[in-house]
């Protein structure tokens, strides 16, 4: 993808989940808005592991080496089982490589994407994702898995769209979509007030609390829209992808339900364990009769 270097005005279309891209900006600053368009051109792909081994011996894999390991939610595998209605309002903490911040949703906003996104966090979908895109001035956005695994099992999962009754200000986060009924994982935090969002179907659901956007605006934005960052590579690969690419992005640690707490899902009770009853020292008397 390119920017547009005609000074005539682009026409704004759709975010789509697969990049919320920006194809060029309007040179007249009375419009100030960015366009948007599809997803950037991949970069190229990490080498295979056949590629950097060059003797017949394999070493064995170091202590520090970067392996990934899946550790995520088993029940992230089975999006259908993941139904919970969310409360009224909810307040979500993220731990990041810039610092905390937290989130507060309003279910009455966007009932299903307030569903959607209380089932995701609870089950920690969004621990150790990258913000693989920060536009200054418009939307930072993440929610790509960083287990192939996972991205795979969330790939058709739609939702419907929710009526857009809250503005696109800053600081409100919003799914990301491919076209109308189309939201997933994906999600994007405005950076300022972007009310023109708001006739394309983008319906926020929770905003930014406080100060948190400090931390928001922090995520590091210098990699650009036209860096490469293949979002089919990220879910095909994972955290790896990233990591090797385009290193200095910034990461959520963690993002968890803080109010009200969620219950834990209910296990199985173990059955207790049986113990040999000891053998009595006195005999038991037959049940038949003497002879």
């Amino acid at each position: 993808m390119t920017n547009s270097t005609s000074k005539t005005t682009v026409q704004l279309s759709r975010f789509t989940k697969y990049g919320l891209a920006i194809a060029s900006i309007a040179a007249t600053a009375s419009l100030g808005f960015a366009v948007l368009a599809q997803t950037p051109a991949p970069a190229a792909a990490p080498k295979s592991s056949s590629q950097s081994s060059t003797t017949a011996t394999k070493k064995p894999a170091t202590a520090g080496a970067a392996t990934h390991a899946p550790t995520y939610d088993r029940a992230l595998l089975h999006p259908a089982l993941l139904k919970d209605k969310a409360p009224d309002t909810y307040v979500v903490k993220f731990v990041t490589t810039r610092g905390d911040f937290t989130i507060t949703v309003n279910r009455a906003w966007a009932p299903l994407g307030a569903d959607r996104f209380y089932n995701l966090v609870k089950h920690h979908f969004y621990d150790n994702a990258v913000v693989f895109r920060a536009v200054p001035n418009f939307v930072t956005q993440f929610g790509i898995s960083s287990y192939p695994a996972v991205s795979t099992a969330w790939k058709k999962t739609e939702i419907k769209d929710d009526p857009v009754i809250q503005s696109n200000k800053k600081g409100a986060i919003v799914f990301a979509t491919a076209g109308p009924n189309t939201r997933t994982t994906q999600v994007f935090i405005n950076l300022k007030d972007n009310a023109f969002l708001d006739k394309t179907g983008f319906a926020p659901f929770g905003t930014v609390d406080g100060d948190g956007m400090k931390v928001v605006e922090m995520f590091y934005d210098q990699y650009g829209d036209n860096a490469g960052i293949d979002q089919d590579q990220i879910e095909k690969t994972g955290k790896p992808y990233l990591d090797k690419g385009f290193p200095k992005l910034d990461v959520i640690k963690s993002a968890t339900i803080i109010s009200p707490v969620p219950a834990a899902t209910p296990s199985a009770k173990p059955k207790p364990a049986t113990t040999a009853k000891p053998a009595s020292s006195t005999p038991k008397p037959s049940s038949t009769p003497n002879q």
